[in-house]
């Protein structure tokens, strides 16, 4: 084992993991195997020289009081129980023989040699070691994932199992994706590229570590959003809250502090070719961009469209608002199944309450534009029908 170190090292390079985690997972694997070979109550220490590539260990026995129960170890099942000494421990009257000075607590090392104990200890060291390290490569690769959650991964489709759970390929790892967090209509075949949204990195009995993949999720159209449109990526327009019924319809709340900057006109594009990239992402769903306001009436009234509002009652603290609506605006309101109205409430976060009250909405004019004047003097038309 004298160049072990030097091996140590070529299985870092391999994994693809530090040489210190190797080391570390070398230094746990010498110690259990240690502790296999004795009582197992004993304490070791594992000394590296970096520079002349060696190692040792040593066992650690500590003084305690004559008497004292740790000096003793219980081993078996029951009944049949017995009493051993412990090899971690030794009584202050037997260690003074050794050293008058020693004191309880204080504490003795011994060189502790595996190679002593022959093709047990290096089994055992094996198969420690090789545990360890499978474990230090999944922490990595748990570490490297956990960073990424709320992110877009890309991915290769590996198979569809019985349940229609997805599994796709990312990187090191296996991602799947469930039926609840697939877009109601897509279907997927082997080999497909697909997109989804990193909801967090798990760890199963059955799968191992595995990535968890969503492409329902609200936070999967803001990063959408956000990797189509720079002013979002740079932080100019930012997105305040999302809401979707995945594969039909969503509405995204928008704002920025910049005031020659259009969120909406932004967020859409020319021709609308952000948000139509967007859309095509998400199996065609129908995303209305909403610019964000403070006020909570504002907002709703701005959540509601395409519908008119006539009036709009808010209790802040109930997050509540009933809105006073005309009939020829309601279906607007409510939208294909409660649509609209749904995604209005996901996205303010308050429960609305339709009032219906008499009238037809109108839109408002703005005040500031002149009013043109209408003429009913029809003589310049006259030549067209000569």
């Amino acid at each position: 084992m004298e160049k072990i170190l030097d091996i140590i090292e070529a299985i870092a390079h391999e994994k693809n993991i530090s040489s210190e985690h190797a080391i570390e997972a070398f230094t746990t694997a010498l110690t259990n195997t240690a502790k296999k070979l004795t009582t197992r109550t004993s304490e070791f220490e594992v000394i590296i020289d970096n520079d002349t590539k060696t190692y040792s260990v040593n066992k650690v026995i500590t003084v305690v009081e004559d008497g004292d129960e740790k000096l003793f170890v219980e081993v078996g099942k029951e009944p049949n129980i017995e009493k051993i000494e412990s090899d971690g421990f030794i009584s202050l009257s037997e260690a003074k023989e050794f050293d008058e000075s020693l004191e309880i607590g204080d504490q003795l090392k011994e060189e502790f040699i595996l190679e002593e104990h022959g093709r047990t200890a290096s089994a055992n060291l094996f198969r420690e070691l090789e545990y360890h390290i499978q474990r230090r490569i999944e922490q990595d690769l748990f570490e490297k994932y956990k960073d990424k959650v709320g992110s877009v991964m890309l991915g290769t489709v590996n198979r569809i199992d019985a349940d229609d759970n997805t599994y796709v390929e990312i990187g090191e790892l296996k991602g799947i994706m469930s039926l609840r967090n697939r877009i109601k209509g897509e279907t997927f075949k082997r080999g497909d590229s697909i997109r989804a949204l990193l909801r967090f990195v798990s760890v199963d009995p059955d799968y191992g570590l595995f990535l968890e993949l969503t492409r329902t999720s609200p936070k999967f159209l803001e990063a959408l959003m956000d990797s189509e449109v720079p002013e979002i990526a740079d932080g100019v327009v930012e997105i305040i809250n999302a809401a979707r019924i995945p594969g039909e319809r969503a509405k995204i709340a928008l704002k920025t502090e910049q005031a020659n900057v259009d969120p909406i006109g932004a967020a859409v594009g020319v021709k609308g070719v952000r948000i139509n990239a967007v859309s095509d992402e998400l199996a065609g769903e129908n995303i209305d961009c909403i610019e964000y306001s403070p006020i909570p009436e504002v907002f709703i009234t701005r959540a509601l469209s395409p519908a008119i509002t006539q009036s709009i009652k808010v209790d802040a603290d109930a997050k509540k608002a009933i809105i006073n609506i005309t009939s020829d605006q309601k279906a607007k309101a409510i939208g294909k199944s409660g649509i609209n109205i749904r995604l209005a409430s996901m996205l303010t976060g308050y429960t609305l309450e339709l009032n219906e009250v008499e009238g037809i909405a109108e839109r408002q004019v703005d005040s500031s534009e002149p009013e043109v004047e209408k003429t009913t003097d029809t003589a310049a038309l006259a030549d067209l029908f000569k």
